[in-house]
């Protein structure tokens, strides 16, 4: 008897520390990406290239509301 209990105990912690019942990843599919990209060593520098090629990192140069542009 002891040995089952023992047994269950081990199986507990074990599935417990491995994800299977508290979720390691978030539930939003983006922030789970980001969260696998970041947890991967050698694609840690990908969200950074991907944010340079659509031009995410620089300053928006477009105003919301018409300007004149010349001299009044």
């Amino acid at each position: 008897m002891r040995k089952l209990l023992l047994l269950l105990a081990l199986t507990a912690t074990l599935t417990a520390s491995s994800g299977c019942v508290v979720p390691i990843w978030s539930a939003t599919p983006d922030v789970r990406t980001k969260q696998l990209i970041y947890q991967s060593e050698n694609y840690r520098h990908i969200p950074n290239i991907w944010e340079r090629i659509w031009f995410l990192d620089m300053p928006d140069t477009g105003t919301p509301y018409r300007t004149h542009g010349g001299v009044i």
